[in-house]
């Protein structure tokens, strides 16, 4: 060993490979062919040779080693089942809910963003409109990386198909609509081990040659073989399965979240076809816009000559007109005709219709100053600043119906209507085409809930008269089977506090900094339109309030139209509703719209569900 300590790395090296050479068979005809006039590096004996006499070899340069491509996913090795997803969306940042093939828009689909999800996390498995179809992997994506993920950001998620899926969607929500209860059905990849095919115990004596009669009692009993294997306890739905809440929650956007799901829902499901009753909520603020004190933000109400400031609601009124639309009524003049569905029947069932407090508005608290109150208000409450929601519940709904109905409910509200108007517009014999008027804003629309009754419960709309009661057994976060798997309690614990629903990285976290992010901005927003109104000489306290003199301010052209939106709109002169303009007939319009496409006008019609086109 002392003879090697003076030797450099390459030294040493080059003495190494020598030693190996002799060593191993096929390396000896190499060492055998070695001469002194070779280009390898010669060793020099530890004694006899020195250091310096040995060439120095160049030092290689290192080379990252290649990046071996991920492992192509083969969905023929794991089991599927369809399930139910409930989830949530804020829609204001998105084009709707339907994604519509070989149709780029300016903002991304909730749809698409739910299928990047799912094939991100390979809960689906559907094949590429590009040509990637899996082969022997059972159709696919074989691979989505960050090229994929790329390209969906740059052109949007083109490739969006549902093939194979067995998918389904409850509401079509419309651009700027939200949902808290939206529903779609999907068959995705399981942990539930695949079934392992079986054989007979005579199928395999013979498969190994041996005649299964030949030397047999056939008195006794034939030994079960698969006693002696490894029995697999039961798969159990809850405790076993893939945390599917958790998988797609970490892809999705902040603003759409899954929060229940359904293991077992019926064979035959079908988030749209088995939904028997849909919910909104339409949202909205009374005084709807920022009243104008003193006489200048004063009008009288075409409906009653009552004396009114602009901004504020009335909600009694609103509450009796909507108490109208219960029950079957035809709601052609209260929606948007889509002559590309040929709807013949416009009946559609309404459980539940209601104006429903949600909470007082502590801010802004110039609202609530004595110079910005109504005259004719006669209950000190009725000016209290306040949120509502005008609540509808039906067994289906037509294209814009939900907003075209508040857009009514607003001018009774501002008194430009009476409550008469709702019962006019549903008769259809007085009024057989709709007159031309504003549905109400996006945003504030809400597709509440969806429900699911049992197949036996379900009835038609022309016989049933109240609402369903959803019977899907939903898992929701933060229950058992709901929660992270790692975070799961052994089976027959009882669950505590929910993994995955509160503290780090739960939902309750995720929609928390939505919910505080915009707090923060009205909050902002409305101590600032209190400084403001507090400031300069022209305050609350120093404008005359009108109540005294009731001197009227506004003119023939009556306050400032609202539709649901930040602000009211100058319409010029008021036209009441039933003096517009009309559409074209129904069947105008349909027959117009089949002939130019060349459609059989002489088909079966749709059934009431297939005629179900939603907000």
């Amino acid at each position: 060993m002392a003879g090697y300590q003076g030797w450099s790395q390459q030294q040493l090296i080059a003495r190494i490979k020598e030693l190996e050479a002799k060593i191993t068979p096929q390396e000896d005809i190499v060492a055998a062919d070695y001469t002194p006039n070779s280009t390898s590096i010669p060793a020099p004996s530890p004694v006899e040779d020195s250091p310096q006499s040995i060439p120095q070899p160049e030092p290689k340069k290192y080379r990252k080693p290649p990046k071996h491509a991920p492992k192509a996913f083969d969905a023929s090795k794991y089991s599927t089942r369809l399930i139910a997803l409930k989830f949530a969306y804020l829609g204001q940042k998105y084009n709707g809910f339907e994604h519509h093939k070989n149709n780029s828009t300016p903002l991304p689909t909730i749809e698409e963003e739910l299928w990047k999800a799912l094939v991100k996390t390979r809960l689906i498995n559907p094949v590429s409109n590009e040509g990637d179809t899996g082969a022997g992997t059972g159709g696919g994506f074989k691979r989505v990386g960050k090229n994929w993920e790329e390209k969906w950001e740059r052109e949007g998620a083109r490739d969006v198909n549902w093939d194979g899926c067995e998918y389904s969607k409850c509401g079509r929500t419309d651009r700027g609509v939200s949902a808290f209860g939206q529903v779609i059905g999907v068959r995705v990849r399981s942990n539930k081990p695949l079934s392992k095919p079986t054989s007979s115990p005579n199928e395999q004596v013979q498969e190994e040659g041996v005649d299964s009669q030949e030397g047999v009692d056939s008195s006794l009993p034939v030994p079960d073989e698969t006693q002696a294997e490894d029995i697999e306890p039961p798969f159990d739905d809850l405790q076993d399965e893939l945390s599917y809440i958790q998988l797609l929650n970490r892809v999705l956007p902040p603003d759409i979240r899954i929060y229940a799901w359904c293991p077992n829902p019926p064979p035959d499901f079908s988030a749209r076809f088995s939904c028997k009753e849909r919910r909104y909520k339409y949202f909205f603020t009374t005084p709807c816009y920022a009243p104008v004190p003193g006489p200048t933000g004063l009008y009288h109400a075409p409906s009653d000559k009552q004396i009114r400031r602009e901004g504020w609601l009335d909600i009694a009124a609103m509450q009796q007109a909507a108490t109208s639309l219960i029950g079957l009524h035809d709601f052609r003049n209260m929606c948007k005709i889509d002559a590309s569905k040929q709807i013949t029947n416009f009946k559609r069932r309404i459980f539940h219709a209601s104006i429903e407090e949600i909470s007082p508005l502590a801010i802004p608290a110039f609202l609530s100053h004595a110079a910005l109150h109504s005259p004719a208000s006669t209950d000190p409450t009725h000016d209290t600043p306040k949120v509502y929601a005008f609540e509808l519940n039906g067994s289906a709904f037509l294209w814009h119906q939900v907003r075209s109905i508040i857009a009514i409910l607003f001018t009774i509200g501002q008194g430009l209507e009476s409550p008469d108007l709702v019962p006019q517009l549903l008769d259809i014999s007085a009024n057989p085409t709709r007159p031309k008027y504003e549905m109400a804003s996006d945003a504030p629309l809400v597709l509440w809930d969806c429900i699911f009754p049992h197949e036996d419960e379900v009835q038609s709309a022309e016989d049933r008269e109240t609402g369903y009661e959803d019977r899907l057994n939903w898992v929701y976060v933060g229950d058992e089977g709901g929660q992270e798997a790692k975070g799961q309690l052994k089976r027959g614990g009882v669950a505590g506090v929910g993994k995955g629903k509160w503290g780090r990285g739960g939902v309750i976290d995720d929609v928390w900094e939505v919910w505080r992010r915009a707090k923060m901005e009205e909050t902002l927003a409305a101590l600032l339109l209190d400084s403001i109104a507090a400031r300069g000489v022209s305050t609350l306290d120093n404008e005359k309030n009108g109540r005294e003199e009731m001197d009227v301010g506004i003119g023939r052209a009556g306050p400032r139209g609202f539709d649901g939106g930040d602000l009211g709109k100058a319409k010029g002169n008021y036209i009441r509703v039933l003096d517009r303009e009309r559409q074209e007939t129904v069947e105008v319009v349909n027959e117009r719209y089949a002939k130019k496409k060349g459609l059989d006008t002489k088909a079966g019609k749709a059934t009431e569900e297939e005629m179900d086109i939603d907000e």
